[in-house]
């Protein structure tokens, strides 16, 4: 009975937004494993020819998560520039760009104090910082950042306008947006109107749902095994079914059935404005 409430308050939006922050509140102070770092659905090419990720094998258990980055950042080139990502949970994502794709600073910035911390504790380095900050109003003064980053976190947002005003803001001028998220199939509409009408360029749409779904399957045996050996029985359904979103789950049904659909978008603020 207890799984059953809490898969229906999550089907809420106006809860599940409510709910959110303490969500993810309790999941970075519950599990601050060094080894689970990224919480996103994952992507997978779908040619199984094509080029593989070369990760350190340290990293390889998250390899999925890690290529919805490598995905979301092929947008822009990150060297040496000043990159911001918005919504960055336990930080494993900013942590693979820092490493792998050489920005001058990587900075990390969300609304879970306890995520922040964790992340602080696990990857803060030359470079590498992480502070707490609301999307909807950003700690930082205008044009601090090239490159602005968003993986699956602005289904959270109250006001996805406010916040794309945001990125906006901060960037500079001639600076990319590169974001990737999922909504249910009645609402993608909105969120491409919202992209489109917003200060920034759009510069591509892609949908990447196959590449999600491919992602979530190859992952599946890993996730049960983890969920079945360190989540509480009370938090298996939440677990499974919004932040695993293993195979049978709500995500993964959706997505399946096209109820969901997951979208990349690459944007730019033009120079002059």
């Amino acid at each position: 009975m207890i799984q059953f409430i809490i898969r229906q308050l999550f089907r809420l939006l106006p809860l599940r937004l409510f709910i959110s922050k303490r969500y993810y509140e309790f999941i970075a102070r519950k599990f601050p494993d060094e080894f689970w770092t990224l919480m996103n659905f994952g992507y997978s090419e779908l040619d199984g020819d094509a080029a593989k990720l070369d990760l350190d094998p340290a990293l390889e258990s998250e390899r999925y998560g890690i290529q919805l980055y490598h995905h979301v950042a092929s947008g822009a080139d990150l060297k040496g520039r000043d990159v911001l990502e918005v919504g960055s949970g336990r930080g494993g994502g900013a942590a693979y760009i820092h490493r792998y794709l050489l920005p001058r600073t990587m900075t990390g910035v969300d609304l879970s104090a306890n995520a922040v911390a964790l992340c602080n504790a696990n990857h803060a380095h030359n470079g590498l910082s992480f502070r707490v900050g609301n999307a909807e109003a950003l700690p930082f003064e205008d044009a601090s950042f090239d490159v602005v980053i968003n993986v699956e976190s602005s289904h959270c947002y109250g006001s996805v306008e406010n916040f794309l005003s945001e990125v906006h803001r901060v960037l500079r001028p001639g600076g990319h947006f590169l974001f990737t998220d999922v909504r249910h199939y009645r609402t993608m509409d909105l969120l491409k109107e919202q992209l489109s009408s917003s200060p920034l360029q759009l510069l591509e749409q892609r949908d990447i749902t196959r590449n999600v779904i491919k992602a979530l399957e190859l992952e599946k045996p890993r996730k049960l095994a983890l969920i079945a050996k360190r989540v509480p029985r009370f938090m298996t359904t939440p677990v499974t079914d919004f932040t695993a979103a293993t195979e049978d789950s709500t995500v993964w049904r959706g997505l399946l059935t096209g109820k969901s659909q997951y979208l990349t978008a690459f944007m730019r603020k033009e120079n002059g404005t």
